[in-house]
């Protein structure tokens, strides 16, 4: 009887050629593909802002730019209560790095003056929204609040910008001469931080321009400070003015206040004078930030 063949190593290759073939079949798929429920790496959260702490708001004027806004601290006559009034009073915050804030207020023979600063730094909690995006949300908030009047074409004549004529008061040569006091009109610049636009929206302007009074100084926005700013200007029927300058720079927003009360009968603060030192220190915060 013939005996059958056997070939061992023949059976040992085939066996190793068909668990080859069989270990590669899953190849095609990478490893590190998503599952299809993830979101993927092209998902990312929105970029944060550039700034992540604030300075001290009361900290943040030297005794030179306090004294050319508040006249009243170098005519203290006591050392003690002149340096008090350097210093300021900070206001209420519950985390000096979002927010921060001081008052000033100083008496002088002729004024009452009292100076408000507010910084706010803006964070956003959406992963889909940056901090400056949410941050120009706020400013826009505060801008609305504000009511500031449409540009007007011309700086004179009866005809206002939002055909008002003959709705401001005849006497009023201020910007904000209308016979509504603003929310601050006799608090001396009470109202805290975050809330409404200090000078509020309860102010007419129209009659600014219906007495002729330049443009450049009716309330309006400003193209040269920060990454956007509005200035506010309001006189309240007890001859009280309040300019209010309100910028962003990134995710910060800055607001201050500046007001003055007369102690003469029959004297009005001058807008163009206030206005200029509103917008000097405004200038010298928005350079400090970007420094």
């Amino acid at each position: 009887m013939q005996r059958k063949a056997y070939v061992p190593g023949a059976a040992v290759l085939l066996a190793a050629l068909l668990a080859a073939c069989t270990g590669g079949s899953g190849s095609d798929s990478p490893p590190d593909d998503p599952k299809p429920g993830d979101a993927g790496p092209s998902a990312t959260a929105a970029q944060p802002g550039k700034y992540r702490t604030l300075s001290d708001a009361c900290g943040a004027l030297s005794q030179g730019t306090l004294d050319s806004l508040l006249p009243g601290i170098k005519q203290l006559t006591d050392q003690e209560q002149r340096d008090q009034a350097y210093e300021g009073d900070a206001t209420l915050t519950y985390d000096n790095d979002r927010r921060s804030g001081c008052r000033w207020k100083a008496e002088s023979t002729d004024t009452t003056d009292h100076l408000l600063l507010d910084f706010e730094r803006v964070v956003s909690y959406d992963n889909a929204v940056s901090d400056d995006t949410r941050a120009q949300k706020v400013f826009a908030a505060k801008q609305t609040d504000a009511n500031l009047p449409e540009p007007s074409t011309s700086g004179s004549g009866p005809e206002g910008s939002d055909g008002s004529a003959g709705s401001g008061s005849p006497t009023s040569a201020s910007p904000s001469g209308s016979a509504s006091p603003t929310p601050s009109g006799d608090s001396g610049g009470s109202a805290g931080p975050g809330g409404t636009s200090p000078s509020g929206s309860a102010t007419a302007t129209a009659g600014a321009t219906a007495t002729g009074t330049p443009a450049d100084l009716q309330p309006r926005t400003l193209d040269d400070l920060g990454d956007a700013a509005f200035l506010n200007d309001v006189l309240s029927t007890a001859r009280q003015r309040t300019v209010t300058v309100v910028f962003r720079t990134s995710n910060v927003v800055v607001s201050i206040e500046y007001d003055e009360q007369p102690t003469h009968p029959g004297t009005v603060p001058d807008s163009k004078e206030m206005q200029d030192r509103a917008r000097k220190l405004a200038q010298q915060l928005a350079d400090s930030f970007a420094g």
